[in-house]
């Protein structure tokens, strides 16, 4: 903005000073579905759902436009879903292929206009700067960005793109036409063109949220929009209403940085290891897992939550640990607490740690001895990483050492490597076509 522009804008009431564009956001649409549309032709056009665990009482991550239409959407039951769409294809998922693509399109969009933030597996933001805020080159950035996509990762790659004075309008413009959308909403739009929206298409608003919207008087997106500083305030019961009260009128406000507060691992049991004995084996394998993260990630947990998950009974303890990153100080504890189950007809299975801190944090119990095993878990950790994961592992994980395969969540663009080749993807295939020859 130019110098002698902030001058006057300092002089005028809030709402009357400029508020240009400054973020367009990028969402891409149906992302795990249209990846694997675009790397199986024979999918395309077909409704589809993609699958952690290939059983009915699973349930679809990911599913396609062809899929939504017959009302299968992300967390439908596989079995609701095939009542739904008898003709879906399940396709089993492959997060090293998700992972492929989504750093081949930061590629593409880079080239482009520079990325101020990934923001999921499927979701980025760029700052607009200078000639770029003008409406018609932000557009146009858009759609140069739209089809770099089609042309240097594939034509069923998707994305809806919205554009608008603060990050928090341009992720929800994305929301406003899908799929493929393209939506810019203007200071001068705001907050009118908002209205037509449901509460909870709003990021950050819930159904629980909107009841409690509604009990103070805010039903419509129009009377969120509408509503005075004070009333949306006591809407959401804290000062975060004084920010959506700033947020929907496009002024820009900070954005809250978290430190990381838990880590944790859970995986659908396939039926076969749906037994006590089952649980126990992929309990143990979770708990290499995530204790090999913290441990790449140089932090030390005091707490962690042991859960089975059931179609009958569920299960689950909280453990408090000596700050500790060994897997066998882990193994020692959750084993104590398994004596205790009591559960039916277990599903899934989970553990999670907490109270993370970084070593500096960390003051050594002298009576303990997973201080001791440091060096150990290093050892191991060293071994997986120059040979290949589980080339070293505990007796007790046999038959579950090759389950839980990393998962990839929205919110979440890599994938932990628990030894060498683990999660890689060895073959381009972007627009469908063969690898190259040697």
């Amino acid at each position: 903005m130019p110098y002698n522009q902030s001058m006057v804008d300092g002089n005028l009431p809030l709402l009357k000073q400029n508020r240009p564009l400054r973020y367009l956001f990028l969402d891409l649409n149906a992302y795990f579905a249209s990846v694997e549309q675009q790397e199986q032709p024979a999918l395309r056009g077909r409704p589809i759902g993609v699958c952690p665990v290939m059983a009915d009482t699973s349930f679809i991550i990911a599913a396609s436009y062809e899929a939504k239409r017959f009302g299968v959407r992300t967390g439908t039951q596989i079995g609701e879903a095939k009542r739904l769409c008898p003709d879906i294809e399940l396709v089993p998922a492959r997060p090293p292929v998700y992972v492929a693509y989504h750093r081949r399109i930061l590629e593409v969009c880079e080239a482009v206009l520079h990325i101020e933030e990934v923001c999921s597996i499927d979701e980025m933001r760029f700052r607009l700067m200078g000639e770029e805020k003008h409406p018609a080159r932000a557009v146009e950035l858009a759609k140069e960005i739209k089809a770099a996509i089609h042309e240097h990762v594939g034509d069923q790659m998707h994305c809806s793109v919205g554009i608008a004075p603060n990050p928090f309008l341009a992720k929800l413009a994305t929301e406003i036409e899908k799929p493929n959308g393209l939506v810019v909403l203007e200071s001068k739009d705001l907050p009118q063109k908002l209205f037509g929206l449901n509460l909870t298409d709003f990021t950050g608003i819930n159904k629980r949220t909107a009841l409690r919207l509604n009990a103070a008087g805010i039903f419509t997106a129009q009377d969120l929009c509408e509503a005075p500083l004070e009333k949306i305030r006591g809407g959401f019961n804290s000062i975060i209403g004084e920010r959506w009260w700033y947020l929907l009128r496009g002024y820009e406000v900070p954005q809250e940085k978290h430190e990381r507060k838990s880590l944790g691992h859970s995986h659908v049991l396939p039926p076969k290891m749906r037994t006590d004995e089952g649980c126990r084996e992929v309990l143990l394998r979770l708990l290499q897992k995530a204790s090999a993260r913290l441990r790449a990630n140089r932090l030390w947990a005091s707490h962690m939550i042991v859960f089975v998950s059931c179609f009958k009974k569920n299960w689950s303890v909280r453990i408090a640990l000596p700050p500790t990153q060994d897997t066998v100080t882990m193994n020692e504890y959750f084993l104590r607490e398994w004596e205790k189950r009591s559960f039916e007809l277990p599903r899934s299975v989970g553990v999670t740690f907490f109270d993370l801190s970084v070593a500096e944090q960390v003051t050594p119990s002298l009576f303990d001895s997973t201080q001791e095993r440091s060096k150990f878990n290093d050892a191991i950790d060293l071994v997986n990483q120059k040979f290949g994961k589980n080339s070293v592992y505990l007796a007790g994980m046999e038959r579950a050492k090759d389950s839980a395969d990393e998962k990839i969540a929205f919110n979440k663009t890599w994938l932990f490597s628990e030894g060498k080749d683990d999660n890689e993807w060895e073959i381009d295939t972007f627009r469908g076509m063969p690898p190259p020859e040697d």
